[in-house]
Order: structure tokens, then C-alpha cells, then sequence
């Protein structure tokens, strides 16, 4: 604990307008509450040997600048809370701040309706995602390209139906994230971005040809990129640090649970007349989309987007919301005033300058190259191969178009289930172990299934394939299902987190792109064992990837993101092998090896 204040820097603290000496100094403890138990949810700032005198001053200066000086006195105290002094506090900051570390799931309201409004965005994302799953059953048909022969040609023309948003998404859309969040904030992508998906998701279902139905597809991407992109953003800039991954992480299990609804709109339609069934199906998605629109301006901005856009009084009036007494809103929106004081010459140069910096920036590249592999990952893990094509590989693999949906129906709803326990393993085991864990388990899954395939009809065919699916969603919804998003989500630095969440995004959709138009001809030549060992291949390649490229960012607030990323990739690589030759018992020296990063946990 700090030492207490000396009589000079007292005056600064007791000033014009500032609490009663009495209330601050002489006010009984209350029982069960130790004052140097108490730890904060953000550490002390490195304020470069700044005296409380000078830290009050600058908190002062703060408030003239932005127009708060009303709230001065928080200010002043949320500073040096900021700088880990937690003397001069009252009976109900002193509660406030204890249940910060013993109650983390104490938060208000507007937090978790922030992750709400996230969760239903993501909805929207995974019925979009998954419709497309049952409706080709029909539309292929319905336009004339069903291929029982294993055309190529037909192949392709089905892989671009069904990938065209996600050529939209890493094309161009995904880059559109960081002018959309700059002119209209968070809350107003999101809204801009469900208007597009509900319009064209009717659109979809009016469509004629198979041209028509391939450019409205396109044109549909325009509102998920941006969505996928700045839906996990808002949620992180908004959570406090301890639960950030578990509300963030809300965004990958609704999309699955979005997955499970499209699933469940097309077995209801399973039986209905084929010419009608697939517009329905597709044009159930403008539901969830107009749901986003009525409740996203209820939720109010994010406090970081307001301070990085110079909005400093609507930033500590919407932190006010998201924490239980002002002095934690006045203490994290100094923190963010510090933060990006180091940040605002970097902000500069626009567009060239980001771009140059995502490459050529060290703290910025090693965010980058970890969120770029874990966004390759989700894709050719080979997820989205069952999410997109499950139905018709088992439609073509013998089975009646009931018993696809109800397997496929069966995938969605196992991966929604199973994504629940993330909500507190990935803050407590952490990003990086749950992916280690289930990576090899995938593995196996996808083979189970690929074999599965070459039994005969009658033994137990769809048993195998269908606990090969189910097993494999079990280990990918606590894992590389939430893992991604939610790291590049929290990874970035401020000034180029929408940047870089445009890249993370990019990538991610880049290769959904090419496992959706890919897939029918790697069908239609390999056949189901073949195509799903190439994505088993993958998982276990996933493995290394993520041991030697991905650190760990559990639990960790952004200033702690700047240590952990200051590491050298080649370093943390070449630390985790020779820890893990350690453990093994593979190396001579059994010396301890020196933590790897400069933080006080030792890690």
C-alpha cells in the first residue's frame, strides 16, 4: 500500500470543494473490509515518477480541459486510485472497490446489455451464416445447379453462391470498419450493419436466378463484416478487465446459437413445398437484425471510442453507467486519458500510417500475427464446412433430407451448448490453454467422421458420422469457437484497435471465403474422408501454431497487452519450447527459466 499522503499534498486533495478532512482521514473502517486488501481491477499506471502533488495537478488539468471540473474531486482521487494509492476513500468506494476483487460479476446493469446487444448482433451473424445450410437443398434444384454427376463447373458456381458475402467481407467490407466506427461510433455500425443484413436477407428470398441470388449474397456481406468486427469491440471497451473475456467471448456462443436457429428454421421448412421452402428459409433472417436495431441506442456509447474521439464529458458519462460509483468511472477514464496521451502521435497519418504500423510496428505486429493465425484457424479448423455444407454432404452420402437437417439441427444446437462453460474457463484457464486442450481432440473428431463416411448403409453409419460432428463441437465451442474474437478483440493498442480488428476480420472471412468455394470440388474429388482428414491436417497444425505464436492475455488489462506484446515472437517461441523441454524432463539445466514477462505475477 502507498504511503500516506504527507500535510502538503493533503491540501491538494482536501481543496475548494473537495470532501471534509474528517470524512476522509477519520472515518471507521467498516468490518470485514481491510483497506490494503483491496486490489484494484486495473493496476497502477507508470506515471514516470510523478509525486501525488503533480499527479492531482495533472488530474485537475484533465478536468479543465475536457469540461468536467464539476467532477473534480473524483478526478483527483481516481487518479492517484489509478496510481494505486488507496488512501482518503470512502465507506462506499472502499466497499466498491473490494467487491471489484471478490465479486467480479457485480457489475451494473448497462454492462451486461452491452453483452446482450453484442450476443444479439451475433445471432444475426449465425442465422446468416447457417440458413444457407439447409436453403441450397432447394435451390439448387430450384435453379438448376444440383451436380449428382461431380461436375466441376457446377461445383464452383455452388461454392460461390454460398461464399459470396465472405469474398464481400475480407474484400472490402471488413475495411470499411474503421471510417464507419469513426463517423458513426459503435452503436451506429452495429444499427448500419443490421439495417443491410435485414434489407438484403429479404431481398435474398425474392431472388430469381442463381446470378441474382449470388450478387444480393455479395451485396449481404457489406453488413457482416463491419458487424463481426466491431460487435466484440464494443463489448471488450466496455467490460471490466476481470470478465472482459467471458463477455466478449458472448459473441462467438450467440453465433452459435444463431447457427442452431437457422438449423432449426430449415428442418421446420424440411417438408414444405421445395419451390417456396428456401425463401423462407432465407428470409427468416430479418428478424433478429430489426431486434439489434430497437435495442442498440438504448446502450450508450463506448467511454474508449469517446475519448479517442475527443468526447471526454460523454465518456465519463456513459463510464458512470458501466461502474458503481464515479470514482472507478473517473479512475478508468484517466487511465484511458493516459493511455492515449502516449498514443495520439501515432494516431496520426491515417490510414497509410495503420497499415504501415500493423507490419512494421513491433507491439502492434505481435498483436497482429497471433489474431491473424487464431482467425486462419476458425476457418480451416473445418467448422464452417459442417455450418455450411453439412446437409448436402449428408443428402449426397445416402441420407433422407430429414435426417440431414436433424443431424445438421443436432451440430448447432451441441455447439451453442458447449460454448456456455467459455463463460468461465476462458478467463480462468485462459485463451491459450483452452486452445492447446482441444486442438488434437478436433483432430480425431474430424477423422472419426471422414471414416464414418466409408461404412455401407445399415451399420451404423450415421451413428459414427453423427457423434464424430457432435464430439467435435464439443471441443470447438470452449476453444477455437470464442478464442479468436476475443483476442483480437482486446489485443490491439487503442489508436489502431478498429485497424486492426478490420485485419483480423479480413482475415478471418478471406479464408471462410476460400473453405466455402473450395469445399464442393475438394468434395467432389476426395470425398467426405478425404476432405475431412485435410481439415483434421489443419488442426493439429493448429496446435504448434498456437504454442509457439500465441501468448496468453487472460485476465490482463491493456496496459499489462503492452508488456505482454513488447516480447519478440522469436523469443516467446523459443521460451515455451525449452519450458516445455523442462517439464519433460528434456533438458540438463533444471534451473528455472526466467519468466518471460516483467509483470508481477512472474508470468
Amino acid at each position: 500500500m502507498s504511503a500516506p499522503p504527507s500535510p502538503e499534498e493533503k491540501r491538494y486533495l482536501l481543496a475548494e470543494g473537495d470532501r471534509d478532512e474528517d470524512e476522509l482521514v477519520k472515518e471507521p473502517e467498516s468490518p470485514g473490509i481491510e483497506l490494503e486488501e483491496i486490489t484494484l481491477a486495473e493496476p497502477g499506471l507508470d506515471l514516470d515518477g510523478m509525486s501525488r502533488s503533480e499527479l492531482v495537478a495533472d488530474a485537475v488539468a484533465f478536468c479543465e480541459r475536457a469540461g468536467l471540473m464539476e467532477h473534480v474531486k473524483d478526478f483527483r482521487h481516481g487518479a492517484l486510485l489509478a496510481y494505486g494509492d488507496t488512501t482518503n476513500l470512502t465507506m462506499a468506494e472502499r466497499r466498491a472497490l473490494q467487491r471489484e476483487k471478490t465479486h467480479k460479476w457485480d457489475q451494473p446493469f448497462m454492462v451486461y446489455y452491452i453483452a446482450i446487444c453484442a450476443a444479439m448482433a451475433a445471432v444475426v451473424q449465425g442465422m446468416d451464416e447457417a440458413v444457407v445450410n439447409g436453403a441450397q437443398i432447394f435451390y439448387y434444384d430450384y435453379f438448376g445447379i444440383s451436380n449428382p454427376n461431380n461436375d466441376q463447373t457446377i461445383a464452383m458456381i455452388q461454392g460461390l453462391i454460398n461464399s459470396a458475402p465472405y469474398l464481400c467481407c475480407f474484400l472490402l467490407s471488413c475495411w470499411l470498419t474503421e471510417p464507419l466506427n469513426h463517423r458513426l461510433g459503435r452503436r451506429g455500425t452495429i444499427f448500419f450493419a443490421c439495417v443491410v443484413t435485414g434489407l438484403f436477407s429479404l431481398l435474398e428470398a425474392s431472388t430469381q436466378t442463381w446470378q441474382q441470388l449470388f450478387v444480393v449474397r455479395l451485396i449481404l456481406g457489406i453488413g457482416i463484416g463491419p458487424k463481426s468486427a466491431t460487435a466484440p469491440v464494443f463489448a471488450a471497451e466496455c467490460a471490466p478487465s476481470r470478465i472482459r473475456g467471458a463477455l466478449v467471448m458472448q459473441w462467438q456462443m450467440w453465433t452459435a446459437f444463431g447457427i442452431a436457429l437457422g438449423d432449426l428454421v430449415s428442418y421446420l421448412f424440411v417438408n414444405s413445398n421445395p419451390a417456396t421452402a428456401w425463401r423462407y428459409i432465407l428470409g427468416s433472417t430479418c428478424i433478429a437484425p430489426a431486434i439489434v436495431c430497437c435495442m442498440i441506442f438504448l446502450a450508450p456509447e463506448s467511454p474508449r471510442w469517446c475519448m479517442l474521439h475527443n468526447r471526454p464529458r460523454d465518456a465519463y458519462k456513459a463510464m458512470l453507467r458501466l461502474r458503481r460509483v464515479p470514482l472507478q468511472a473517473a479512475r478508468d477514464i484517466y487511465i484511458m486519458e493516459r493511455q492515449l496521451a502516449a498514443e495520439r502521435e501515432m494516431q496520426r497519418g491515417g490510414w497509410k500510417r495503420m497499415v504501415r504500423d500493423l507490419f512494421m510496428v513491433g507491439r502492434v505486429r505481435r498483436a497482429a500475427i497471433p489474431s491473424g493465425i487464431l482467425m486462419f484457424l476458425q476457418q480451416f479448423c473445418g467448422v464452417n464446412v459442417i455450418a455450411y455444407y453439412s446437409s448436402q454432404i449428408f443428402v449426397e452420402g445416402g441420407f433422407s433430407r430429414q435426417a440431414a437437417m436433424l443431424t445438421t439441427l443436432g451440430t448447432g444446437v451441441v455447439n451453442w451448448l458447449f460454448a456456455i462453460p467459455a463463460i468461465y474457463t476462458i478467463d480462468t484457464f485462459g485463451r491459450r490453454s483452452l486452445l492447446l486442450f482441444t486442438f488434437p481432440f478436433m483432430s480425431v473428431c474430424l477423422l472419426i467422421t471422414g471414416f464414418g463416411f466409408t461404412l455401407p448403409e445399415g451399420t451404423g453409419r450415421l451413428g459414427v458420422v453423427a457423434s464424430g460432428l457432435y464430439l467435435f463441437m464439443v471441443f470447438y465451442s470452449p476453444g477455437e469457437g470464442p478464442v479468436p474474437f476475443t483476442y483480437s478483440a482486446e489485443a490491439f493498442p487503442l489508436y489502431i484497435r478498429d485497424f486492426g480488428m478490420s485485419y483480423a476480420t479480413a482475415v478471418c472471412w478471406a479464408f471462410n471465403f476460400v473453405l466455402a468455394i473450395t469445399f464442393p470440388p475438394m468434395l467432389a474429388s476426395f470425398k467426405p474422408l478425404g476432405a475431412f482428414s485435410w481439415y483434421a491436417g489443419w488442426c493439429l497444425a493448429g496446435w504448434v501454431l498456437v504454442f509457439l505464436f500465441v501468448p496468453e492475455t487472460k485476465a490482463r488489462s491493456l496496459e499489462e497487452l503492452d508488456v505482454v506484446f513488447s516480447v519478440p515472437t522469436g523469443q516467446h517461441a523459443s521460451w515455451q519450447v525449452r519450458n516445455a523441454m523442462q517439464k519433460l524432463g528434456l533438458r540438463q539445466s533444471q534451473r528455472p527459466l526466467k519468466p518471460l514477462y516483467d509483470l508481477d505475477d512472474g508470468a
